[in-house]
């Protein structure tokens, strides 16, 4: 049994399987899941874990040159702005109705509990070298 990291056999495994330009959407518990992409569905119970717990394990095991999220959480959810700004300096603002229609092209989808609208991101993978 690995003793650091990610130990979720699902995501780790999906995860090792990514290669550049894949897509990886965290999204929250009220996201739709299109059809097509591999899910690993984290979520417990509302709020756990939450976006910020997910996002920050991913980011540790992930390679990321882009990220795109819906332009509506500036106004709805601060939290996960602040979050995404913090972690993305150049992040991609879309309408939310993009953002279903790009996440159809991920080949991960990571669901967490979080219950506040719009904590959702499209991360493309980057190369380590």
């Amino acid at each position: 049994m690995k003793k650091a990291g990610i130990l979720n056999r699902h995501l780790s495994g999906a995860l090792a399987e990514l290669g550049h330009g894949d897509g990886v959407l965290v999204c929250d518990a009220g996201m739709p899941i299109p059809d097509g992409p591999r899910v690993v569905d984290l979520a417990f119970r509302a709020g756990v874990p939450s976006f910020a717990e997910v996002l920050d394990g991913l980011l540790a095991e992930l390679v990321v040159e882009g990220a795109t999220a819906a332009e509506q959480v500036r106004g709805a959810n601060p939290a996960a702005a602040a979050l995404l700004d913090e972690h993305f300096p150049g992040l991609a603002l879309v309408p939310h109705e993009r953002l279903k229609e790009l996440s159809a092209g991920a080949r991960l989808v990571v669901r967490t509990g979080e219950a506040r609208p719009y904590a959702n991101v499209l991360l493309r993978c980057g190369v380590f070298f």
